[in-house]
C-alpha cells in the first residue's frame, strides 16, 4: 500500500479570530487528501480557539486514519500551549 506524503498546511504569523476561517479551510481540505503537517513556524502570536481548532482537526484526522502533526513549534506557540495547560492534548502530535 503506497502512503501519501503529508500535506502541509504553514501557519500564519497572526492566529487570531481573523485568521481562523482560512485556516480551518485549509485544513479541511488537507484532511480529506490524507495526512498533514501542520507548520507553526511562523506563528508570533495564537488565540486560544485556534489551539483549540488544532486539536480538533488532529481527531477528525484521527478518525479519517490520517496522521496529523503539529511541528516547527514556534516558541510563543509553545508557551501558549503551556500556558493554557493544553500540553497533554498536544503531546500526541507534535513533533520536532
Amino acid at each position: 500500500m503506497v502512503v501519501a506524503p503529508a500535506k502541509l498546511v504553514a501557519l500564519p504569523a497572526i492566529m487570531d479570530l481573523d485568521a481562523l476561517d482560512t485556516v480551518r479551510d485549509s485544513l479541511i481540505a488537507a484532511i480529506e487528501r490524507g495526512p498533514v503537517t501542520v507548520s507553526g513556524a511562523a506563528v508570533e502570536r495564537v488565540s486560544t480557539n485556534a489551539l483549540l481548532m488544532l486539536i480538533s482537526a488532529a481527531e477528525t484526522a484521527r478518525r479519517n486514519d490520517y496522521t496529523f502533526a503539529v511541528a516547527e513549534v514556534s516558541a510563543p506557540m509553545g508557551s501558549a500551549i503551556e500556558r493554557l495547560g493544553l500540553g497533554e492534548s498536544f503531546a500526541g502530535i507534535m513533533k520536532g
